[in-house]
């Protein structure tokens, strides 16, 4: 009689405690992505629902169910919608030179 190994779908959002490991985590995917806004606006809704999802929304003035879609993966949210949500999780973006 074998047991069977139950495996379950890693969740990055139940790894996210800290507003620090929110950051880091956001800035590695900033690197990391190569330029596509779709992964790095579902970085942010893996941070938006490590803080909370509703909570999110209010605070960037968005249904609940608008910020699921925009920050799904699935598609690119405009500018405005990922500033936003920047802002609402006490984030900042910033920029920096490289190869120069």
């Amino acid at each position: 009689m074998t047991k069977k190994t139950k495996t379950s779908r890693y969740d990055v959002a139940e790894h996210l405690r800290t507003p620090a490991e929110m950051a880091a985590y956001l800035e590695a995917v900033l690197d990391e992505s190569g330029g596509d806004s779709a992964a790095v606006a579902k970085a942010l809704g893996d941070v938006a629902r490590a803080r909370g999802m509703s909570e999110v929304a209010r605070k960037a003035g968005l249904s609940r169910e608008s910020l699921y879609k925009a920050l799904s993966g699935e598609r690119s949210p405009d500018f405005e919608t990922i500033l936003r949500v920047v802002r609402a999780l006490g984030l900042r973006l910033h920029a920096e030179a490289i190869g120069q």
